[in-house]
């Protein structure tokens, strides 16, 4: 890194002070941080104070130590160690920052340099002749995508041409900057592709939750409210497969032949035997406020859905299934032993006696 020092004493001022808006600002910024610890409020003062002068000068550095409490070594340390300090005078109306760093060099920082040196001085940090601009070189300012580009103060221009920043110096000089719009300076918008955008160009419809909602209303099987407790007539096909021994056996026989067998002595058709509807567990009418089963851990929406399309509204009715009831599900959802696993019931029961709480104070954890 460059050696950087102060501005020559010629250059410095006499004193300095914060405006009132500027101390109150100060004031609020050192309240932030906690007892003890506000000597961390040195960068944004410094930065303040240079916003106020347009650099920071050494009276305003030994300003900031007073009033921290602070050396004014410690000070001096940061104001020369962070390059985003100016410490002499700058262009009052612009001071150009030119990215140097490798992406803006090969798309032609350099001939920015060139533009810079021509039109304000041939060295960085020297003024022109009527002290309203100047210039440096610095490392990378963050917009790679949009080489080359400079920074005049706190706003970024990008894209530029070797013409484009002439023509942002000479209204910079002429006191009308506010008319260059900051960003690109050529057809783009942020940092997306020059000529637009060349992918994901279709109108995208935004997703409600709702309408997830209603498509699972509508996958679940209804039961009637007359009928909760009866079998589901519109059950998947593979369920109504497993209703009758005839239907079971023709299952069996048909995945005999793929595996090579015969009825008798392939493997039956998984669990039938526990699919038998007098072990499903009994249904009730959806209640006006049912409870909420996917906070039962291995429940989801879908989940929840298949088993309300059962007539399972409550974690009471899940925390009452017997083995057999529990087996019943199990191959109806085809979970291969997930309700014993993640222990539904257990779960059900301790929200069904105390909600949230009662699943923290046995669990040690909420509910997903």
């Amino acid at each position: 890194m460059s050696v950087r020092r102060l501005a020559e004493e010629q250059f410095q001022p006499a004193g300095f002070s914060f405006n009132a808006e500027n101390a109150a600002w100060a004031e609020a910024t050192i309240r932030k941080y906690p007892a003890g610890r506000q000597q961390s409020a040195v960068i944004p003062l410094l930065m303040r104070a240079q916003e106020q002068d347009g650099w920071v000068t050494k009276a305003a550095i030994e300003f900031v130590a007073e009033m921290l409490d602070m050396a004014y070594i410690r000070v001096l340390e940061v104001a020369t160690f962070y390059t985003q300090f100016q410490l002499r005078p700058i262009g009052t109306r612009a001071h150009i920052q030119v990215c140097g760093t490798t992406p803006c060099m090969l798309r032609g920082a350099e001939d920015l340099i060139h533009v810079c040196k021509s039109k304000i001085h041939a060295e960085p940090f020297e003024r022109n002749a009527e002290g309203t601009l100047s210039w440096e070189e610095v490392e990378c300012q963050g917009a790679c995508v949009n080489a080359p580009m400079v920074m005049i103060f706190k706003d970024a221009y990008e894209d530029l041409t070797p013409t484009q920043l002439e023509h942002i110096i000479d209204r910079f000089a002429a006191g009308k900057g506010s008319d260059i719009k900051p960003g690109p300076q050529i057809d783009r918008i942020h940092s997306a592709p020059v000529g637009g955008p060349i992918a994901l160009t279709d109108e995208i419809q935004p997703i409600r939750f709702s309408d997830h909602a209603d498509a699972a209303r509508a996958a679940a099987p209804s039961v009637p409210p007359a009928n909760a407790a009866k079998p589901v007539t519109d059950a998947p096909e593979t369920d109504k497969r497993l209703k009758t021994p005839a239907t079971a056996k023709k299952a069996a026989a048909e995945n005999a032949k793929v595996e090579g067998g015969n009825a008798d002595t392939a493997r039956p058709v998984e669990t039938a035997s526990v699919a038998d509807e007098k072990n499903r567990p009994a249904g009730i009418e959806r209640p006006a406020t049912p409870d909420d089963l996917k906070m039962i851990s291995g429940v989801g929406p879908k989940i929840e859905a298949t088993l309300n399309g059962l007539g399972i509204y409550t974690f009471e009715q899940v925390a009452k299934w017997k083995k057999a009831e529990r087996e019943w599900v199990d191959t109806y959802l085809k979970f291969a032993g997930r309700i014993e696993r993640d222990d539904w019931v257990k779960q059900a029961k301790a929200l069904a006696k105390g909600g949230e709480a009662e699943y923290i104070k046995v669990f040690g954890k909420k509910p997903r």
